[in-house]
């Protein structure tokens, strides 16, 4: 029963790592390639990520620097930046797409903030879900007489310790940054 308690925790863990980058998509006002992965452009009918048809840089701490691999990209990664959320405005050159991230107004770093909270919670309830998922297992076990009602207690009692471990893991990660978008 231990291994099944270590296929929750690693599915918990998961979550916790999707969490993560959701976090690293968000700008904190210094330019950052992570904004741009969830941004795919239409390459020869296929969606796929900016990062994988381009070269990204950040030539400065304000701006990153997209050079496609064939140019003739230019104008659909261009087109998609701008139909994102990302709220930047794409320059491009010809040769490159350059975007300048300028400083994050007040208003503007409350609605990251909100998004942060809006990924934390929903981290959160995917860890509830499987914990759920973990003492309903645990209760159909003990209904075949695979395990008996003090075993299957003290198991929801770990899956929960679990659940409480990564739901705090997240709240410390929404906090820092939060902290991170007020401090710009």
């Amino acid at each position: 029963m231990k291994e099944i308690n270590k296929e929750y925790d690693a599915k918990m863990q998961k979550t916790v790592d999707v969490v993560v980058s959701d976090f690293a998509s968000v700008r904190a006002g210094r330019a950052n390639a992570a904004v741009l992965d969830k941004i795919s452009v239409d390459y020869y009918g296929t969606p796929t990520p900016i990062n994988q048809v381009a070269t990204i840089s950040s030539p400065d701490p304000r701006s990153l620097m997209i050079q496609p691999w064939d140019a003739s990209l230019l104008k659909t990664i261009e087109k998609a930046i701008q139909s994102s959320d990302l709220g930047i405005n794409p320059q491009n050159d010809g040769r490159v797409i350059r975007l300048a991230f300028p400083q994050l107004t007040e208003e503007r770093r409350k609605e990251l903030t909100k998004q942060v909270k809006k990924y934390g919670e929903s981290g959160k309830v995917a860890i509830r879900n499987i914990r759920r998922d973990a003492m309903e297992k645990y209760k159909a076990l003990e209904k075949k007489a695979e395990l008996t009602e003090d075993d299957r207690k003290e198991h929801e009692k770990e899956i929960q310790e679990m659940t409480d471990k990564r739901c705090k893991q997240i709240d410390e990660l929404s906090a820092k940054k939060e902290a991170e978008l007020m401090a710009v």
